[in-house]
C-alpha cells in the first residue's frame, strides 16, 4: 500500500493522525448542536420512521428515559402535521442536542443553523463514510507540515540579531517560544496515539466497514 506522505517524519505524523482523532472532542461537540450534524440528522431519521433506538446512542443510558419520553411527545405531536410538526421536530432536536452536549460535559447554547460544520470536521466525516482515511490524512499531515516550516523558518530568519536591539531580540524569542511549543504539542500528541494504541486493540462495531489506514 503507498504511504499517504513519502517522508521521513511519515511514523510521526502517523501518530499524530491517531491522537487528533482521540482528541477532536470539542471540534465534534460544536459540529453536534448544527443542523446538518449528525445527532440532528439521525433524530430526522428517527422521527421519520418511527424507531427511537436510532438516536439512543447519542445519549448516556441514564439519559435514556428522557430521550424516549421526549421522542414519544413529538411523534404524538407531528401526526398533527404543518407547524405543529416542525414545531415537535425542533423540540425534539433540541432535546437531543441538549443531553448529548450535557453528557459530553459541553454546554448548550442552541441549535446553530446548517453549513457551520468545520472543514476538518467535514472531512472527518466524509473520510468515515467513504471508508477512506488517505484524504483527511493528507489534509493533517500538510496542515501540520506547513506550521513546522512556517514557525522554524521564523526562528531562524530572527537568530542573527544584535544583542544590543532589545526589540530584535524579543522577536527571536517570540518566535523560538512559538516554534517549540508547537514541537512539544505535536510531539504531546504523538505520545497520546502510542499510549493509546498500547492499551489494546479498539473494539470494531458490529458490520463496520474496514477503512484503508494511511502508514
Amino acid at each position: 500500500m503507498n504511504s499517504v506522505i513519502r517522508s521521513p517524519y511519515s511514523k510521526f505524523f502517523g501518530a499524530m493522525v491517531a491522537a487528533v482523532a482521540l482528541t477532536w472532542g470539542t471540534a465534534a461537540q460544536a459540529h453536534c448542536d448544527t443542523l446538518d450534524g449528525p445527532v440532528v440528522s439521525q433524530a430526522r431519521q428517527a422521527l421519520d420512521s418511527g424507531n427511537v433506538n436510532l438516536v439512543l446512542g447519542w445519549v448516556q443510558q441514564k439519559d435514556e428515559a428522557e430521550i424516549r419520553h421526549a421522542f414519544e411527545r413529538a411523534v404524538a405531536v407531528r401526526k398533527h402535521g404543518g407547524t405543529a410538526r416542525d414545531l415537535a421536530d425542533q423540540s425534539f432536536f433540541e432535546a437531543l442536542v441538549r443531553v448529548h452536549r450535557a453528557g459530553e460535559g459541553a454546554p448548550y447554547t442552541g441549535l446553530k443553523p446548517a453549513g457551520q460544520i468545520e472543514p476538518a470536521v467535514a472531512a472527518a466525516d466524509k473520510s468515515i463514510a467513504s471508508g477512506q482515511l488517505k484524504p483527511v490524512a493528507r489534509m493533517i499531515f500538510d496542515g501540520a507540515e506547513h506550521g513546522l516550516h512556517e514557525k522554524f523558518d521564523r526562528v531562524q530568519a530572527t537568530r542573527a540579531y544584535n544583542p544590543d536591539d532589545v526589540r530584535a531580540a524579543r522577536a527571536h524569542v517570540n518566535a523560538y517560544v512559538d516554534y517549540v511549543h508547537y514541537v512539544e504539542r505535536l510531539h504531546g500528541a504523538a505520545a497520546t496515539a502510542d499510549a493509546h494504541a498500547g492499551a489494546g486493540a479498539p473494539v470494531e462495531a458490529p458490520g463496520a466497514k474496514k477503512v484503508e489506514h494511511a502508514h
